[in-house]
């Protein structure tokens, strides 16, 4: 029939753009840790070159057994014969896994033993003193760092800075019912915390309220404070909470429906206002969130409850206006096993700023910005040895889902700014193959002035990779439940 040669062309036009999105993330993310990985493994090559040690090998990409380039290769010397005799091999590898520079007379990932077997040379890693390869370990991140802070003045000198002003939000914020145990209510507008203004509004606001001893709302006009929890508030419990610890208020009106969803299925389009639920009325989408939310509740506080009754209490009668409430129509909806019925949702337009920069403002403006995401990652950092925290680590499958859905050089920019953050902090923790490990132990060294044999650091070297290898099973397994279970339906 017509209606299904409809739903079959929505299918089709559905997976395509579902393959074009992973496609474009996963180019974005190839040019981004291209580039990152590089520019670190460079931040190590140019300081052991500054210090005169032998570099031998500069990869992008890890290469057991064989590579992809290499100016080694024969049919490259004979292009460009320079390479044939140079000290250091260039090359790319095929595990896409980062990247390394082989230094001479150093213990690292390659565990090449033989040359340590072999009296010093000055110019090996081994050789020089302490300062000198602290520098060389440290190199990497600084490079990274470096590269944040370049990248974030140069996209506002080019692009300026877009903002929501908090007070823009002229309706306020709606708060679940844990925020309103706080002391929070309805239609409150944060404008600081600790006496510290909130300019405006973005993500932060939860790290911000989180860390916070009270908070300062604006209310009917007039600024009242709220009192945190003596121990804080723990953001990964507020990110995860449904419905939202807080959000602008938003009428419930549909902006998008996918093919084949409960809401295609019942008539539902886009501009479509929700009004009620299973009777009840809704009139912002944290109203909906809220009645979903106590449905599921139910389904799974009870005990022995059947998949017949799980069913049940998945079909919601859903009540809508597609023409600004003049006519109603109702509909029974089975929503997915999500609770959510296959819409997305309309967000209220803000008010917001933009701020050019010129060539000298763009420098210390990049610089804000980046010790502000730096510090916010460090922040965050302390919700990793929780089992949420665990869960929430991902591979490269969650860098990937970060990036935008279309090409948008602005966004690609400012992503790959903050992932260079990441890989500077990540590589600055003191696990042994990480250059923080590096660099712990060079600070003992430089402090007791006795530096570790060469079996030690060896042993030290294998218990790093060890580690590494579990995080990341963690990370790709998470990566599995969380993005590849349910993209096939499970």
């Amino acid at each position: 029939t017509n209606s299904n040669r409809h739903t079959y062309t929505l299918y089709i036009y559905y997976i395509h753009t579902e393959m074009s999105i992973i496609l474009i993330k996963a180019l974005q993310l190839i040019l981004c840790l291209s580039l990152l990985v590089i520019l670190h493994e460079l931040g190590h090559f140019g300081f052991s070159k500054l210090f005169h040690v032998k570099v031998t090998r500069f990869y992008l990409f890890y290469n057991p057994y064989f590579h992809l380039f290499s100016t080694r290769d024969r049919w490259f010397t004979r292009l460009f014969p320079y390479f044939k005799d140079n000290e250091t091999e260039y090359g790319i590898g095929w595990v896409p896994l980062g990247g390394y520079v082989q230094i001479a007379g150093m213990v690292d990932e390659s565990m090449d033993t033989e040359q340590l077997k072999q009296p010093a040379q000055p110019w090996e890693f081994r050789s020089q003193k302490v300062w000198k390869r602290f520098f060389m370990m440290a190199g990497g991140v600084l490079m990274n760092l470096l590269t944040a802070w370049f990248i974030y003045s140069a996209v506002m000198l080019t692009w300026g800075r877009d903002y929501i002003p908090m007070q823009s939000i002229k309706q306020g914020f709606q708060y679940n019912e844990y925020a309103q145990g706080l002391g929070f209510r309805d239609g409150d507008i944060p404008i600081a915390a600790d006496g510290k203004d909130i300019p405006e509004y973005s993500g932060a606001i939860y790290r911000t309220i989180s860390n916070a001893e009270t908070v300062t709302v604006l209310r009917e006009g007039k600024e009242v404070e709220v009192r945190m929890p003596a121990d804080g508030l723990n953001m990964l419990e507020m990110l995860r909470m449904v419905p939202a610890f807080m959000a602008p208020i938003s009428a419930a009106v549909v902006d998008s429906v996918a093919p084949g969803s409960a809401a295609q299925k019942a008539g539902i389009q886009a501009g479509a206002r929700i009004l009620a639920v299973n009777g009840e009325q809704i009139n912002t989408w944290n109203d909906f969130d809220y009645k979903v939310t106590l449905r599921r509740q139910d389904v799974l506080s009870s005990e022995g409850c059947s998949h017949a009754d799980s069913m049940r209490m998945r079909k919601m009668m859903v009540v809508w206006s597609s023409d600004q409430g003049a006519t109603q129509d109702t509909a029974s909806l089975m929503l997915n096993e999500e609770y959510l019925m296959g819409v997305t949702r309309q967000l209220p337009e803000f008010d917001t700023e933009h701020q050019e920069y010129d060539l000298l403002s763009c420098i210390p403006a990049g610089l804000k910005r980046g010790w502000k995401q730096l510090s916010g990652y460090i922040n965050d950092l302390q919700y990793m040895a929780s089992a949420d925290g665990v869960k929430s680590v991902g591979s490269f499958i969650t860098i990937g889902s970060i990036f935008p859905s279309a090409w948008d050089w602005q966004q690609f920019w400012l992503t790959t700014a903050f992932i260079s953050i990441i890989l500077a902090v990540m590589n600055l923790l003191p696990i042994p193959a990480l250059d923080g490990g590096h660099i712990f132990l060079l600070m003992i060294e430089a402090i007791t002035g006795r530096k570790p044999s060469e079996k030690v650091m060896q042993w030290m070297e294998m218990i790093g990779l060890g580690i590494l290898a579990i995080l990341m099973l963690i990370a790709f397994s998470n990566d599995v439940r969380n993005f590849i279970l349910p993209l096939l339906g499970f």
